[in-house]
């Protein structure tokens, strides 16, 4: 019998990775890619999200607390940007523009907080307005409690949906017992609020005694990339698993995404969390990745800059070190294309009003993706 556990770990191991390979696709690599890669902001640690203002000018987020206007080539730190709790995976995180920016000038931004009674921090949403230089009329929007001073899986996107709903994710916080399956407590969720901060009325638990009213979705693990899908106007994550079972999900109201009680994961050490990978009431992922590639960022491409791309996606790939390339049938992943190899740890990706693609890496800058002629 001593020996029947380690057995059980590599039977199960095994499965993960027999379902993976019926159900993805492996990863391809292009010889000749249709662009080349131009580093045009160079020296960035950890640039964790950026956005791009009406002017062509960028908003980068650097973990560490420096929010940064690059504009006319010059890096320009923002003054009165949020004190933040930089520790592991907390920092200063996402920076989006509200869809009607050019009428309100009202900027959104995630981050790791100390705020509170606790000690170390949790993930904050804060929105202001960028005036010489300065954020000003800084609001608080929520703040998820309590404060840990664990360093691990902040989330933590944010996308605005078709309607004006401000969508934003939170992770777990190492606490996978205790959070992401209890809709009374914060952590492994996605939010819905209002651009205001208020909650929706049609909040799935608006009514439910001693919920977290912001609560549009629960069972995430931690959700590093959320976008719209210009398509369908739905929502997208991409959240890391352990070791393997990373995913894509379609968020809908309410629903339940499993983790910890169902994953195509294992834990670390190699040992199983579950011997689940589906049950009743709870969503399957459009994708998963065995072996996990830990993706952050992500964006659809409907760029006419990138035509043959248009209605991909792509995502960053934290630990090896890549852009991959998705091809979407409806919602079935049915190619994936390795690019970028080697470049580094792929953080952000997005691309901007002009249709150029940008992408973000860490210890090294921001690149804008150059068609071949």
């Amino acid at each position: 019998m001593k020996n029947s556990i380690p057995i059980i770990f590599v039977a199960l191991l095994s499965l993960n990775l027999s379902c993976a390979q019926q159900t993805e696709n492996e990863v391809n690599t292009s010889d000749n890619p249709p662009f080349t890669a131009e580093l045009i902001i160079d020296e960035l640690q950890t640039p964790w999200g950026f956005t791009f203002l009406p002017d062509g000018s960028m908003l980068i987020t650097e973990k560490a607390g420096q929010l940064i206007h690059f504009k006319d080539g010059k890096k320009n730190i923002v003054n009165n940007s949020p004190a933040v709790y930089n520790r592991g995976q907390g920092g200063l995180l996402d920076v989006v523009l509200h869809p009607d920016y050019t009428t309100n000038g009202w900027i959104y931004i995630s981050y790791a907080s100390e705020d509170g009674d606790d000690k170390g921090g949790n993930t904050a949403i804060i929105r202001a307005k960028l005036n010489n230089n300065s954020l000003t009329d800084i609001q608080l929007l929520y703040k998820a409690t309590p404060n840990t001073t664990g360093g691990n899986h902040f989330g933590s996107r944010i996308a605005f949906d078709d309607k004006g709903y401000l969508f934003f994710s939170i992770g777990e916080r190492g606490e996978r017992d205790v959070n992401p399956q209890d809709i009374t407590r914060d952590g492994g969720k996605i939010y819905r609020i209002n651009a205001d901060g208020s909650i929706p009325s049609d909040n799935p638990f608006v009514n439910t005694d001693g919920a977290k009213t912001a609560i549009y979705s629960y069972g995430h693990r931690n959700p590093q990339g959320l976008v719209k899908n210009p398509m369908t106007g739905e929502i997208w994550d991409n959240e890391h698993g352990p070791q393997g079972g990373d995913e894509i999900n379609i968020i809908e109201k309410g629903k339940n995404y499993g983790w910890p009680v169902i994953t195509y994961g294992i834990n670390y050490s190699g040992t199983p969390i579950t011997d689940k990978t589906e049950m009743e009431g709870m969503e399957q992922p459009i994708h998963y990745w065995v072996p996990s590639i830990a993706p952050s960022g992500m964006a659809f491409v409907t760029s006419d800059k990138y035509p043959d791309w248009k209605g991909n996606l792509l995502i960053g790939s934290l630990k090896f070190q890549y852009l991959e390339r998705l091809e979407l049938k409806g919602n079935k992943v049915v190619y994936r294309e390795k690019l970028m190899p080697e470049i580094g740890r792929v953080r952000d990706v997005r691309q901007a009003p002009d249709g150029y693609i940008y992408v973000a890496v860490e210890g090294k800058g921001i690149y804008k993706l150059i068609p071949k002629k």
